[in-house]
C-alpha cells in the first residue's frame, strides 16, 4: 500500500491485531452457519509524513451501509459535550440567522439539533440512510451521501459555503483524504471555520487504546500529522484543544490561509513542541506498543477465564466496534461472555462480527443478575457504572480492560 496522504511507499508496521471481521457488521441469526468475511488489521505508519493508517480493505460503501448500527445519540454524557459546543461555537463566532452551520457525518442530528433550537440554519451531510432518517424526522435538513470535492463544488456553486463547518469523528473515517480535505477547503467561506473532533493518537499509545482501531478506521491522527494535511491543502490551524472524551480527542480549528482575521493561538505550538518532545517525527515512538497489546490481551483473558471457573455469570454491556475489536482480538466468544447489552434497538436481535455473541436488551441485566459486567466502551464507564448502579443490589461487580484491568465493585 501507499500513504493515502503523500503516497510514499515506505511505510512501517505499527500494530498488527490479527485477521477481524468489520466492527459494525453485525451478524443476523439467518447468517450465523454463512461464511463471514475477515481482514486483515495491520496499521503502518509512514516515514515520510507520520501518518498512522490501515489499508481499505473493504469499501467504505460497505461499511458505512444504509444499516449502520451507531446511533451517537444514545450517550447522554456525549450529547451534553455536543451541546456544550454548540453554545461555545454559536458565542465564539457570532453565529445567527444569517450563518451557515454544515456537519459532515451527522449521524442522528445529534449535535445540530441545538443549532436548529437557536435558530441557526444547518445543513447535515451523512452517508448512512438509518441514522440520516432520524435527523430528517426532527426536521434537519440531510443529505445522504459521502462528503468530498464533487458535494463541496455543488454546495459553492449553489451559495452554501459554511460559516462553521463542523466533523466530529470523521476525519479518520475517511479512505481518500486528500479529497476529503480538498473537499473542506471548497465549502468553507473566506472568513469561515472548521472544527474537526478526532481521537489522538498520542493517547491511543500512551494509554494502550488500540481497541479504538478497527476498519472503518482508515488514520490514527498526531496533530503534527494532521498539521501537516491540512497545511498541504492550504488550511492553517490556528486553534487546538485538548479534550477528554474517547479516550483522549483534539478539536482542532482550521481557517483559509489568507485569513488573518484569526491569530494563531499559543496551543497550537505548545502541543506540537509536546508531541515532538515525545519523539512523534522518529521511528522509535511507534514501536512497542505491540507488546503491551499482548499483555492486556493475555492479563484478561487469564482473569476472565479464572472467574468463569468460580463459577461467574459474565456479561458485557455495550456492543461497540472497539468492543468487537477487543473481542475478536482476544478470541473472546459466548462461552465466556455470555450475552451484550445494548440500548440501541437496531443491535438487538442480532449478533456481535466474528465472535458472534448475542446482543440483548437492557431488561436482561436484571433478568440474568450477572456477577461481572465487562464495560466494552470503557470511554464511558462512568455513565454505565452510573446507569447499571442498580446491578449492585445482587453483588455485580464492572470490569474494565483499558488502559489496564479495573474491577468496580
Amino acid at each position: 500500500m501507499n500513504c493515502r496522504f503523500c503516497a510514499s511507499n515506505q511505510l512501517d508496521l505499527f500494530v498488527d491485531l490479527g485477521h477481524t471481521a468489520i466492527a459494525n457488521a453485525f451478524v443476523l441469526e439467518k447468517q450465523l452457519y454463512k461464511p463471514e468475511a475477515v481482514y486483515p488489521l495491520k496499521v503502518f505508519v509512514c516515514r515520510q509524513c507520520r501518518l498512522v493508517q490501515v489499508d481499505e480493505y473493504e469499501k467504505v460503501e460497505y461499511i458505512f451501509s444504509q444499516e449502520y448500527v451507531y446511533f451517537s445519540s444514545v450517550s447522554k454524557h456525549w450529547l451534553e459535550h455536543c451541546r456544550q459546543y454548540a453554545q461555545k461555537a454559536t458565542k465564539l463566532f457570532g453565529l445567527s440567522g444569517r450563518s451557515l452551520v454544515v456537519e459532515i457525518a451527522s449521524n442522528d442530528g445529534y449535535l445540530l439539533k441545538n443549532f436548529k433550537q437557536a435558530g441557526i440554519p444547518c445543513l447535515g451531510i451523512e452517508p448512512t440512510q438509518s441514522t440520516a432518517d432520524q435527523a430528517i424526522r426532527q426536521d434537519i435538513e440531510t443529505f445522504v451521501e459521502f462528503f468530498g470535492t464533487a458535494l463541496a463544488q455543488r454546495l459553492a456553486a449553489e451559495g452554501r459555503q459554511a460559516d462553521l463547518l463542523i466533523g466530529n469523528n470523521v476525519l479518520a473515517h475517511v479512505p481518500n483524504l486528500n479529497d476529503f480535505v480538498a473537499g473542506l477547503k471548497l465549502a468553507l467561506k473566506p472568513t469561515g471555520v472548521i472544527t474537526m473532533e478526532f481521537p489522538h493518537l498520542h493517547r491511543l499509545i500512551q494509554n494502550n487504546e488500540f481497541d479504538t482501531i478497527y476498519h472503518e478506521h482508515y488514520s490514527y491522527f498526531s496533530f503534527l500529522a494532521v498539521q501537516r494535511i491540512f497545511r498541504h491543502h492550504e488550511l492553517e490551524i490556528f486553534d487546538v484543544e485538548e479534550l477528554p472524551t474517547h479516550g483522549g480527542s483534539l478539536r482542532i480549528y482550521a481557517k483559509h490561509v489568507p485569513d488573518c482575521s484569526k491569530p494563531i493561538a499559543a496551543s497550537v505550538g505548545k502541543l506540537l513542541d509536546m508531541e515532538k518532545a515525545a519523539g512523534v517525527d522518529t521511528p522509535a515512538y511507534y514501536q512497542g506498543i505491540q507488546h503491551r497489546i499482548h499483555e492486556t490481551k493475555n492479563t484478561f483473558l487469564h482473569f476472565l477465564i479464572g472467574e468463569k471457573m468460580k463459577g461467574r455469570r459474565i456479561i458485557g454491556f455495550g456492543a461497540a466496534a472497539k468492543g468487537n475489536t477487543f473481542l475478536n482480538y482476544c478470541g473472546i466468544k459466548s462461552d465466556l461472555i455470555e450475552f451484550v447489552v445494548d440500548e440501541t434497538p437496531i443491535k438487538q436481535g442480532k449478533f456481535l462480527p466474528q465472535s458472534h455473541i448475542p446482543v440483548v436488551g437492557f431488561d436482561r441485566i436484571a433478568a440474568a443478575k450477572p456477577d461481572l459486567i465487562v464495560i466494552l466502551p470503557w470511554n464511558f464507564k462512568n455513565e454505565i457504572v452510573e446507569k447499571l448502579a442498580f446491578a449492585r443490589q445482587w453483588g455485580a461487580r464492572f470490569v474494565t480492560y483499558i488502559p489496564k484491568l479495573e474491577v468496580i465493585g
